[in-house]
C-alpha cells in the first residue's frame, strides 16, 4: 500500500532543464522534423502559463514524466486509436471559447462558461500517477482544482447518487469521431461519493501551462485510483443523476470494462494481465513494476468500497 508522500518533489523547472522547458518551440520543431509530433503538439508553444500552488498533501514523491512523454503518447480516441494520433491530429481542435452544461438533480443547473467554472477556484498542482488499462503508466504534474468543490456550487439534491460527464462532439475537428470505434460522444460517470473525494481533480493544465489539445483541453477529469479511461476529456456536460449512468467503454465492451474501473492488479483484463505495468519513458527492455491496488492510493480510497466485491464490480 503506497502512502501519499510529503512535498519532497523538485519544482517543474528542476525536473525538466530550464533551457529545454523554456525553449519548447525549438524542441517541438525538432521533433516534428523527424515525424515525432504533429500539429496538435505545436499548440503548446503558445499555451498560457497558469498561476498555481503545489498541493504537497496530494503530490507523489516520484519525478514526473517529461512533457514530451505526456503529450506524445496518449489515449484520446476522438483523434484516433494510435497513441501518436492525438498529438498529430488535434491541431484543428478549438478549445476556446468553452462552456459546460450543468444538468440533472441539482438546485443550480445552467450553462457556464469556462471562466465561470474557473473563477472561484484557486488552481493547484498535484503530481499523480496515471495507470492505463493497457498496462502502462506515467506520473503527471496536473494543474487543476478539486472536482467536489465545483459540484458543491450547484447544490446537488438528495436524488443525486451519481455524476455523469460528456465529451464534446465535433467530428469536423475530431477525426476519430467520424468512425464508429465507440458510441460517440464519449460518456463517463462516478458515484457521487467518488466524485466528492478530495483526490478527484478537474485538470486545466499540466507542467504549469494550459492543457494541450491531445491531453483533454480545456477541461478534463483525473481520478488517480482508477484506470485512465475514467478520465474523460474536453468535458461539455456534467449531470447529476439518481441512477448509474452509462459509460463509453462499458457500452462498447461490458465484459471487459466495468463502471468502477478501480486499478486492481488481482483482476486481469480478459486479454492481458493487470498485475504489472511499464512506465512510459523508460527503456523498452526495463523490467516492469508491480501494479499497486487502487494505483497506490488504497489508503485514501479503499474505504469507499467497503463491502463491495471488486472482482464482480470491476
Amino acid at each position: 500500500m503506497r502512502r501519499t508522500q510529503p512535498n519532497l518533489q523538485p519544482l517543474p523547472s528542476e525536473i525538466t532543464p530550464p533551457d529545454r522547458y523554456c525553449n519548447r518551440r525549438e524542441v517541438i520543431t525538432a521533433l516534428a522534423a523527424v515525424g515525432a509530433v504533429g500539429a496538435g503538439l505545436a499548440r503548446d508553444a503558445s499555451a498560457a502559463q497558469l498561476k498555481y500552488a503545489r498541493n504537497a498533501r496530494f503530490s507523489l514523491k516520484e519525478a514526473p514524466n517529461s512533457f514530451e512523454d505526456i503529450t506524445t503518447y496518449n489515449n484520446f480516441y476522438e483523434f484516433g486509436t494510435d497513441k501518436a494520433d492525438p498529438a498529430q491530429k488535434s491541431g484543428k481542435f478549438k478549445p476556446q471559447p468553452w462552456s459546460v452544461a450543468i444538468t440533472g438533480e441539482c438546485a443550480k443547473p445552467g450553462t457556464y462558461t469556462l471562466e465561470d467554472i474557473l473563477k472561484p477556484h484557486a488552481l493547484e498542482e498535484r503530481i499523480y500517477r496515471l495507470r492505463c488499462v493497457e498496462a502502462w503508466s506515467m506520473v503527471i504534474p496536473w494543474v487543476g482544482f478539486p472536482l467536489g468543490a465545483l459540484l458543491q456550487r450547484f447544490e446537488p439534491n438528495s436524488k443525486a447518487k451519481y455524476v455523469a460527464f460528456k465529451t464534446v462532439m465535433r467530428p469536423s475537428e475530431m477525426p476519430g469521431q467520424r468512425f464508429p470505434v465507440l458510441d460517440w460522444p464519449y460518456v463517463e460517470g462516478l458515484r457521487i461519493d467518488e466524485a466528492m473525494h478530495p483526490l478527484a481533480l478537474l485538470a486545466v493544465g499540466l507542467y504549469g501551462q494550459t492543457l494541450p489539445n491531445q491531453n483533454g483541453a480545456p477541461l478534463r477529469l483525473v481520478v488517480p485510483w482508477k484506470y485512465g479511461f475514467k478520465g474523460i476529456k474536453s468535458i461539455v456536460e456534467i449531470r447529476f443523476t439518481e441512477r448509474q449512468p452509462p459509460t463509453a467503454w462499458n457500452i462498447s465492451a461490458p465484459h471487459e470494462y466495468g463502471f468502477f474501473a478501480n486499478v486492481n492488479p488481482s483482476v486481469d483484463h480478459p486479454r492481458w494481465s493487470q498485475a504489472q505495468e511499464r512506465r512510459i519513458g523508460g527503456s523498452l527492455f526495463a523490467s516492469k513494476q508491480a501494479t499497486l491496488p487502487f494505483n497506490g492510493y488504497a489508503e485514501q480510497v479503499a474505504a469507499l468500497y467497503s463491502g463491495l466485491d471488486l472482482r464482480k464490480f470491476y
